[in-house]
């Protein structure tokens, strides 16, 4: 089954063709990170107006590149929630009024799950149950996944996702946005030890998250050391080492209660070179085994939504969408 997806959640235009769930024919994405990056942030209005303009390029070129028809296309799915409201609703309705005048299978795919089924789209494939971080820009959650289509949420983020503390300290720091390969890069050449900044775990027997402490800390360090420019790296660095800290121990203790032998870490953040090192270190030592995507499925895309529609729609029982479907903004629980 030949899958056109389509990702428009946040601020990139994404399409992309993928057989039977796994083998990806064509992967197109087209990012807007120069239109925000002069106001520091996303601005919903403005990334809705850039999906209007780009969607229909994109999907030509992803069709193109797979060397298809949108006639030999078996079905069409796109990011139904959660995201922004506007951008959503150019590619949810454009995937409606496709699948309805060709008269094509259509579905609504969760954004999450698509990332939870990144890992299945290159390189060898995670054993059912595992254990999965889903860290982002929007989203930092662990997740037991007992199948494509059936995953629990253990626990998430109460406020700040780590990618979002990521950017906003970017800012602080006069970086730019995004700020993610900003401040690992940094990272890269700083002292992860020169600054002991606090680790958020809450309760350690649960699962929640939270960043809001860690990036008013980089804040207060900024606002109380006028020669911080001096060490910028050294912020960085330690900065990251406080979040992958958290992250990488709490996807492990998940995991370990779980008996999870597979742990995965996916979504943007999952690009992140550090806490790879970190997960896989720890991950090894308890003998269990890390999957991740490459990164060029770690950040938005439409290949994951395509791999995910894949497992609703050709399953025991299928499903498809209906024309009353709405977006959702939040997240959406299922059991």
């Amino acid at each position: 089954m030949k899958i056109l997806g389509i990702e428009t959640s946040c601020d990139e235009t994404a399409a992309a063709v993928v057989k039977d769930g796994t083998r990806i024919l064509s992967s197109v994405v087209a990012s807007q990170v120069e239109l925000h990056h002069p106001y520091g942030g996303v601005v919903p209005e403005i990334a809705a107006r850039h999906h209007l303009e780009s969607i229909v390029p994109v999907v030509s070129s992803a069709l193109l590149r797979a060397g298809l028809e949108i006639s030999e296309i078996d079905a069409i799915a796109a990011t139904r929630g959660p995201g922004l409201t506007g951008p959503l609703l150019v590619g949810f309705s454009f995937v409606k009024a496709v699948g309805y005048a060709l008269n094509l299978p259509w579905i609504g795919i969760d954004h999450l799950e698509g990332h939870l089924n990144s890992v299945f789209l290159s390189g060898p494939a995670p054993a059912f149950p595992f254990t999965a971080l889903l860290v982002s820009g929007g989203h930092t959650a662990i997740y037991l996944v007992r199948s494509h289509t059936d995953h629990y949420c253990m626990g998430r983020t109460r406020d700040d996702a780590a990618g979002e503390a990521f950017d906003k300290v970017a800012k602080m720091l006069g970086l730019g946005y995004p700020g993610g390969g900003i401040i690992s890069k940094l990272a890269e050449t700083g002292d992860p030890e020169r600054i002991r900044f606090p680790r958020a775990f809450m309760d350690r027997s649960a699962f929640d998250f939270s960043f809001s402490g860690l990036k008013t800390a980089v804040k207060r360090y900024i606002y109380t050391h006028d020669d911080y420019r001096s060490h910028i790296n050294d912020i960085a660095a330690s900065f990251q080492e406080a979040c992958v800290d958290v992250l990488s121990q709490k996807l492990i203790a998940a995991a370990l209660k779980n008996g999870s032998r597979y742990v995965a870490v996916v979504g943007g953040v999952a690009a992140n070179q550090r806490l790879r090192q970190r997960v896989a270190h720890e991950a090894a030592k308890h003998g269990m085994e890390l999957v991740v995507p490459p990164p060029s499925l770690c950040g938005d895309n439409g290949a994951m939504i395509a791999a995910a529609a894949f497992h609703r729609l050709s399953g025991p029982d299928p499903e498809t969408g209906d024309l009353s479907d709405d977006v959702y903004s939040r997240y959406l629980r299922r059991k």
